[in-house]
């Protein structure tokens, strides 16, 4: 996935949600939709250490983080569209979000 950067962007996070796989800025259109919730996103001013901690490690942080951004919803959409399986989207764990889609399927089946 490529990621275009633009220089007035260059305060985004090398791996939180709001930067791209390859550490640069997201300012793409992503795979699914339209990326561009990712300029306000908070964890572009945060340390991105918060958003992957170690295995057991504490999430409280960019949690906290998450609560506070206005773009929560559409980071947590993304997340879960694009199958993120590492660190923490929309204020959700990777646990988090796996239990959420299988929520959401038991859902889609039962209705």
């Amino acid at each position: 996935m490529s990621a275009f950067s633009r220089p007035h962007l260059s305060l985004v996070s090398d791996h939180s949600p709001a930067a791209g796989r390859d550490g640069s800025p997201w300012t793409d259109l992503s795979p699914v939709g339209d990326a561009s919730w990712r300029l306000d996103a908070l964890c572009a001013e945060t340390d991105p250490e918060a958003f992957f901690p170690e295995k057991g490690g504490s999430t409280r942080d960019a949690k906290r983080v998450c609560n506070g951004c206005a773009v929560r919803a559409e980071c947590l959409q993304f997340a879960l569209a694009n199958d993120e399986r590492f660190g923490i989207w929309g204020g959700l764990s990777e646990r988090e979000r796996r239990r959420l889609r299988l929520e959401q399927r038991g859902s889609r089946i039962s209705a």
